[in-house]
């Protein structure tokens, strides 16, 4: 499937219920008249209908995808192995993950909410996360890849081994504003993200949200980079972290400022995810992760991967496991 720029138009609706916005990074929480819908697609849509969607928008968002109680278990095993930390509530269950707010917000933060070169009881659970065997399997998992490659065209996809595994508890710091090329630029081919939300992910609970019809501008933002860069080393052309990119390799944390001065009257995108959900959007659509303001206490769990055709030029740096501090 070629992945093509498009044009702006503002098709989302207002967001009803949430009378302080969302909230970013910064402090910044915006207006509902910035704040939009994701628009959902049944998972028994025809594959040209999802194509053209994919096309028009730089995102699906499918429905229901993954057995609700596959996803559950996962988000189960993660939280059972995480309560050693102390991350937990009292008299609460892993598969809730509910918070335990007596510990601090960044002591408690999961990967890419805080510096990589901590070493502490968290960020080494984090670590053996990844390498879990039940969290292995459920990257195979039948409903996932057989659709990737059917919605692809693909004969058979190649999952990146350094995958994206990581919880966000109440206050902490999320991501910020960025697109996925940002990360994976030493490949030529493109790539296809799946982010999988491991468990129900209210409107406030810190799940993604996407700058709608945006794929052109992270294609724009990606091509004055490379004309920028023309004298970088091969190292700096390929790094996210090199002088022309914020803190973390993000495009900015300010997302007023970027909404109102690139953005062109685009509203951020947000939805209540549920266990199964997954959405796919192409390398070049911007987005963040918010900040989780879950009044109920709710660890937002979720995995980022990203798949390539099996015989394209990857990003190989991205076949290995994630580990702390690996530059990346």
């Amino acid at each position: 499937m070629t992945l093509t720029k498009h044009r702006h138009v503002s098709t989302s609706a207002v967001v009803k219920g949430l009378p302080t916005g969302i909230a970013f990074n910064n402090g910044d929480r915006l207006s509902h008249d910035k704040v939009g819908l994701m628009q959902p697609t049944p998972k028994d849509t025809p594959f040209d209908e999802m194509r053209q969607k994919m096309k028009e928008t730089g995102y699906v968002f499918i429905k229901g995808l993954i057995p609700r109680d596959d996803v559950l278990r996962v988000r189960e095993n993660y939280f059972s192995k995480l309560a050693d930390a102390g991350m937990l509530r009292a008299g609460s269950g892993p598969r809730e993950g509910i918070f335990n707010d007596s510990m601090p917000p960044d002591a408690a933060a999961g990967i890419g909410s805080v510096s990589e070169d901590r070493l502490d009881t968290v960020t080494q659970k984090c670590f053996e996360a990844h390498q879990d065997p039940q969290y292995l399997a459920f990257l195979e998992h039948p409903a996932l890849r057989n659709f990737i490659n059917d919605f692809m065209r693909w004969k058979q996809d190649v999952l990146c081994t350094r995958t994206l595994l990581r919880h966000s508890v109440p206050g902490a710091k999320s991501t910020g504003i960025h697109y996925d090329k940002i990360f994976l630029r030493k490949g030529e081919s493109e790539f296809l993200t799946a982010w999988v939300p491991i468990g129900d992910i209210a409107m406030d609970g810190g799940g993604l949200a996407y700058l709608e019809d945006s794929s052109n501008i992270g294609q724009i933002t990606e091509d004055e980079f490379n004309t920028r860069a023309a004298e970088f080393s091969p190292e700096q052309r390929i790094s996210a972290y090199n002088v022309n990119m914020a803190a973390g390799g993000v495009i900015t944390e300010d997302a007023a400022d970027y909404t109102e001065k690139v953005g062109q009257g685009r509203k951020w995108l947000i939805a209540d995810y549920e266990a199964g959900d997954v959405v796919f959007h192409d390398p070049y659509m911007v987005h963040t992760a918010t900040v989780n303001q879950s009044e109920r206490g709710i660890i937002r769990l979720s995995t980022d991967l990203r798949f390539y055709q099996k015989g394209d030029d990857l990003d190989e740096r991205w076949m290995s496991a994630w580990f702390p501090g690996d530059g990346l």
